[in-house]
């Protein structure tokens, strides 16, 4: 069985999901190279920060996940969406809060809620800025202030630096000496409930991500690292945006290559497991 191209559509935007040789089915992995990119607000056309499906369709009902770029000194007007979203800096520096708010510039590795219907603004700092971007139901749109309202959320900001990470001797699911550790953002209420965590996998480490679940998504969001997906001999560069999907009760190899350590946005079904893949 050959390699199949599976192209995905997204008002105007799509991205190559490679089905790869030799690996389950539904084990995919999008290069952000391979990443198209339409405007993020058609209606402002040359304005708008740019949008790159990784996974699902925005512009329909259902969950998906999409990478944004935002030019040097973009900042949006004041604005709101129908549904929430969650971000994550992938580069650069973002600003989302209300539109009277002082400056609260988040660096890459960041994490920010924002709630449907709550107005706000978007603003990016750094000479190259983008976020992964998420939602649980689409379509995702943008509407103006006057069509505000409360859904009883509450935004979140968290810098990368108050970040509280967890290992093995917190953690069941996580190997001892695995060389990872992980970090909650949001979810996770029941034991299969939808859940999204950052993991990271320390320099020179590689790592195995299994689950027994449909559903397994991963982001990357830092650092040079590699995939080797279920049984497949071949391994996958990884840049910062790319992302990986897993079957069920497939083990993938997550490597990382950088000096410092890399870090990854993973979104599970229920629990994963992380133990240690050194040979």
């Amino acid at each position: 069985m050959g390699c199949a191209v599976l192209v995905v559509s997204l008002m105007g935007a799509c991205a190559t999901a490679q089905q790869v040789q030799g690996t389950p089915s539904h084990s995919e992995i999008v290069l952000t190279s391979d990443v198209d990119w339409g405007p993020l607000n058609p209606a402002r056309g040359d304005a708008s920060p740019r949008a790159g499906t990784l996974w699902g369709d925005r512009a329909a009902e259902g969950a998906s996940g999409f990478l944004v770029q935002f030019k040097q000194g973009f900042s949006s007007p004041p604005h709101i969406h129908n549904v929430t979203y969650r971000g994550i800096v992938i580069e650069g520096r973002i600003h989302n809060d209300d539109p009277g708010a002082a400056d609260m510039w988040l660096p890459a590795g960041s994490f920010w809620t924002q709630p449907a219907g709550e107005a706000h603004i978007t603003s990016a700092q750094g000479a190259f800025n983008m976020a992964y971007i998420e939602i649980d139901e689409g379509p995702y749109l943008v509407e103006p202030t006057e069509n505000a309202f409360d859904n009883g959320e509450r935004p979140v900001n968290l810098d990368r630096s108050n970040l509280v990470w967890l290992d093995a001797s917190d953690l069941s699911w996580v190997e001892q000496g695995g060389g990872a550790d992980v970090a909650f953002l949001w979810g996770g209420e029941t034991d299969t409930s939808a859940r999204g965590t950052l993991m990271k996998i320390r320099a020179g480490q590689s790592v195995r991500l299994s689950t027994d679940q449909a559903g397994l998504k991963v982001v990357s969001i830092s650092g040079e690292s590699e995939v080797q997906i279920g049984d497949a001999h071949a391994k996958h560069g990884l840049v910062p945006g790319s992302f990986v999907s897993g079957a069920p009760d497939a083990a993938n190899v997550f490597v990382c290559n950088a000096e410092a350590d890399c870090l990854f946005y993973v979104r599970s079904e229920g629990h994963f497991k992380i133990t240690s893949a050194r040979n």
